[in-house]
């Protein structure tokens, strides 16, 4: 039974991973599933893990939904690549959420905690990207350089292949998996950043929404909890970007990377596996 308070809390853990969002971009999400296992209070739940995994999924895949609206109307989607990227990769979702749904909860959410620990080092470790592509920058390029690289028989081969890869990943631990899918893109296709990261918003929420609603299936995912985390992060996403431009995006990312970090080991040790 999900009381009041825990339907608050969801929102402000929208507010809050909106935020985080809106401030660092990619990988914000990962935070969802601690935040409704022990800020929202899920962990108290029979298969709390799945719960959260799955609602975090469900969650992350109608925000992504919505925000590649946005992108669309910018013309900053490639939409052959990443309806591809997303076709093959809903596949290794579906795969990857049955995955999920099958490993014992405490074995899931040590793995999960391990790619947090992960991730959180490639976010502090990492170079910024070219700048090329950039707003500032796509208004000096060219018209021929706007336009989307052409899908051959090889370029199609490493997007599904891809797209395959970071779909299993993402429908296994519930998460966007934008941090991958951006750089996957820019690889496969040659998209400038922009258009990767407008693009892969497809793949974000066909593989969020897939995942979510097979959780959903087994009973798995609390179609409440996430539709209210969504409201939240609307409206902590619009705060975050704002805060951004006040803030150097270096100091931002390895702040929060730190964070990522020391949230993972928190997790493993509410697991026990420290």
């Amino acid at each position: 039974m999900i009381t009041l308070i825990q339907y608050v809390l969801a929102v402000i853990s929208g507010i809050l991973v909106g935020f985080s969002l809106g401030l660092i971009g990619g990988g914000g999400s990962i935070l969802a599933v601690p935040l409704f296992l022990y800020f929202v209070g899920l962990d108290t739940l029979p298969n709390a893990a799945h719960i959260a995994i799955g609602t975090t999924a469900l969650a992350v895949g109608v925000n992504a939904y919505i925000n590649s609206y946005m992108h669309m109307r910018k013309k900053n989607v490639a939409v052959k690549a990443g309806g591809l990227f997303a076709g093959i990769g809903v596949i290794g979702s579906l795969l990857g959420a049955y995955l999920g749904h099958i490993t014992p909860g405490t074995s899931l959410l040590t793995y999960f905690a391990i790619a947090m620990i992960v991730l959180g080092v490639y976010m502090t470790v990492r170079k910024e990207p070219s700048k090329t592509g950039t707003l500032d920058e796509s208004e000096r390029i060219s018209e021929a350089q706007k336009k989307c690289p052409k899908l051959t028989k090889s370029t199609a081969a490493k997007v599904s292949g891809f797209g395959f890869l970071v779909g299993l990943l993402s429908g296994y631990f519930g998460i966007g998996g934008g941090f991958l899918i951006v750089p996957s893109l820019m690889f496969s296709t040659g998209l400038c950043i922009t258009r990767a990261v407008g693009t892969s918003l497809l793949s974000v929420g066909t593989f969020g929404v897939a995942s979510g609603l097979e959780y959903a299936a087994y009973g798995e995912s609390l179609l409440s909890i996430a539709l209210l985390y969504v409201i939240g992060g609307v409206g902590g996403g619009y705060a975050g970007t704002s805060f951004a431009v006040k803030v150097p995006k270096k100091t931002l990312r390895i702040a929060y990377g730190i964070i990522i970090v020391l949230v993972g080991i928190y997790m493993l040790f509410r697991v026990g596996a420290i």
